[in-house]
């Protein structure tokens, strides 16, 4: 019986630690308009592009963009050579 009722007490720690979890991660990918390219790419190291088929037109970057629609039109200001891409690195 103790077996038992450890394992349910377990299995409760583990789910509610999941949901935990999966709250934060929800909460942690909010779209964000940023003030400027410093603070979104503290965040985002290669900027952030429209949509995965874009390309960059400045030429080569260290960092590939992180990939969000929403995020991206929230920063579209940012995106000085307008390529789809705010604020790539």
């Amino acid at each position: 019986m103790k077996k038992y009722i450890s394992g349910l007490l377990m299995g409760a720690v583990l789910i509610s630690g999941f949901s935990f979890s999966a709250i934060e991660a929800e909460a942690a990918t909010k779209a964000v308009a940023y003030k400027n390219c410093t603070e979104l790419n503290k965040v985002y190291k290669g900027g952030v592009a429209k949509d995965a088929k874009t390309t960059n037109k400045g030429g080569k970057t260290k960092y590939k963009p992180f990939v969000s629609a929403e995020l991206y039109k929230l920063n579209a200001k940012s995106d000085r050579d307008k390529d789809g891409i705010a604020c790539e690195k």
